[in-house]
């Protein structure tokens, strides 16, 4: 026999195979063939496995989609990784928004109040870009790594077995329709002695596809293990945001109100600081504020006197018109009040010159 009657052989008993798992799948869909069925905990098993499927692309999907909000971006994304190729790269959307503010503060002139407040917004801007990329990156490795592996890898090595069992089962069904059928002797004995391979090609695929399913429970231990890494970079990533608007609060803590706020409405003090993601732990806990006014006490008793004091500017400001005086951050003047000033205001006096100053530039000298 040549190699080209053998493969004509295969062939047709491949066809011969392929139309009687047609005709017993059909007829069992028409209801005029038995069908045997699963164990119970073979069944469970499938079911246990077909969920963790269904769930781990569901949740796998919105993640990305948590991390990477532009569908855009994700396309690009999955389109370099397919052709083993690192993307380019780019700008976040915080990292964006940073160096927007840091240009437009520069333009402004770092040393107003406004281009200086908008230059260290940018910065922390950026600085919580860098902090999303990191999140991204570790919980791509951590997590989603893991969940795509199952899905493309395990799942698929799952699906192909199932599939196997199900040919196994229709080719035993057949067999067992066949012996029915079969009325002479002859027959009989050869289709009982069909029913006992298939039988046997049954049960041994049903038991690898059984060791198979119960790997599910490993799946769940090591899903849930990622599911923790997550969880800390997450932790860790919105401790450092929260500790980076900390950081900034606090530079712009000293700005006026009339810059902090469009209804003029009197700041709080920053919450406590923190230095470690374990903070978040208790952020269902209400955060500290403590009410602190924008005129210190010292000011408050110049107003009620006529004598003059030594006052340090902490920023720069820009004279609205001729009856203000600018200031210059870290100089020293001298204030005085007049009678029916407004409580907002003081003189001050810097050489020849002088001018209204608002009081929530200054800090009072002993």
């Amino acid at each position: 026999m040549n190699i080209m009657d053998f493969n004509v052989k295969k062939l047709a008993a491949d066809a011969g195979t392929f139309l009687s798992r047609a005709v017993q799948f059909t007829e069992e869909k028409l209801g005029q063939a038995e069908k045997t069925e699963l164990d119970a905990h073979l069944e469970n098993l499938l079911s246990k496995a077909e969920c963790t499927k269904l769930w781990t692309e569901k949740i796998m999907k919105q993640t990305e989609v948590l991390l990477q909000p532009n569908p855009n971006a994700r396309i690009e994304e999955f389109v370099y990784e397919k052709l083993d190729r690192k993307a380019p790269s780019r700008m976040n959307n915080p990292e964006l928004l940073g160096q927007y503010m840091i240009d437009a503060g520069n333009e402004f002139g770092p040393g107003t109040a406004y281009g200086n407040a908008l230059i260290k917004c940018g910065e922390t801007q950026k600085r919580i870009g860098a902090a999303d990329r990191e999140l991204i990156q570790t919980s791509a490795i951590n997590f989603l790594t893991p969940l795509r592996n199952f899905i493309e890898g395990d799942y698929k090595t799952i699906t192909k077995e199932r599939k196997l069992l199900q040919n196994k089962r229709l080719d035993l069904d057949a067999a067992k329709t066949r012996l029915k059928k079969a009325k002479v002797a002859e027959a009989r004995a050869a289709s009982e002695q069909e029913v006992r391979i298939t039988q046997s090609e049954f049960d041994r695929q049903a038991e690898i596809t059984r060791l198979l399913l119960e790997g599910i429970s490993s799946t769940h231990a090591h899903h849930l293990r990622c599911l923790n890494d997550f969880v800390e970079a997450q932790m860790t990533y919105y401790a450092q945001c929260y500790q980076y608007m900390l950081d900034l609060q606090k530079q712009l803590g000293s700005f006026p109100s009339t810059f902090l706020s469009n209804n003029n409405q009197s700041s709080t003090t920053p919450v406590q600081s923190v230095s470690s993601p374990s903070v978040l732990a208790s952020a269902s806990a209400p955060l500290p504020s403590v009410s602190n006014s924008m005129v210190p006490s010292g000011l408050s008793e110049l107003k009620s006197s006529s004598g003059s004091r030594k006052a340090r500017v902490l920023y720069d400001y820009d004279a609205a018109n001729s009856s203000e005086l600018s200031l210059l951050a870290d100089e020293v003047i001298t204030v005085y009040s007049i009678p029916g000033m407004d409580s907002d205001w003081l003189m001050g006096e810097r050489g020849n010159q002088k001018g209204k100053v608002p009081i929530t530039y200054l800090e009072l000298l002993n």
